[in-house]
């Protein structure tokens, strides 16, 4: 039996060359959009995170409030954000991180009474701004421009990446 010289007509070496274009072309989309829904995923797990180490440290302050009812008005909910994320082009996987590191510095301020908080602000400033925070390699400083308290602890930083 004879096999009939395909590979040799221009049509049919058009065709093959055109199945092998598009199946690469096909693999490279398949795999940016793998990538895109990945990194949101990466995102949105990360956020899930902080909010559920948000809502534990909410819960042990609720706790020890209801402990201690004499405490008037507690610190429950502390809310970092920084400022200058896009101006010094922070990656949106990384702002998260820093949020985080710099709640877990402060997060012995939860549950405690906000006359307290409010006496030892300058304590807070220095506990964040002294300390250097590192990320894949990467170490960053915060200057804190603005400390509100309440039963929210506010704090708006601006971060610099230090070399």
């Amino acid at each position: 039996m004879h096999i009939p010289p395909y590979h040799k007509k221009k049509t049919w070496q058009r065709f093959f060359a055109g199945a092998l274009v598009g199946g690469i072309i096909a693999y490279i989309i398949f795999i940016f959009m793998y990538g895109t829904m990945y990194e949101n995923q990466l995102k949105k797990n990360l956020e899930l995170t902080s909010q559920v180490n948000d809502l534990k440290n909410q819960n042990e302050a609720l706790l020890k409030d209801t402990e201690n009812l004499k405490t008037p008005v507690t610190v429950s909910v502390i809310d970092i954000t920084i400022e200058n994320a896009e101006e010094i082009s922070l990656d949106s996987l990384v702002v998260p991180k820093l949020e985080e590191l710099v709640k877990d510095e402060i997060s012995h301020i939860t549950g405690q009474s906000v006359s307290i908080v409010d006496e030892i602000d300058q304590l807070l400033i220095s506990a964040i701004e002294n300390k250097e925070y590192t990320i894949d390699d990467l170490r960053y400083q915060f200057t804190v421009r603005k400390l509100t308290i309440s039963e929210t602890v506010k704090v708006f930083l601006e971060a610099e990446t230090v070399n």
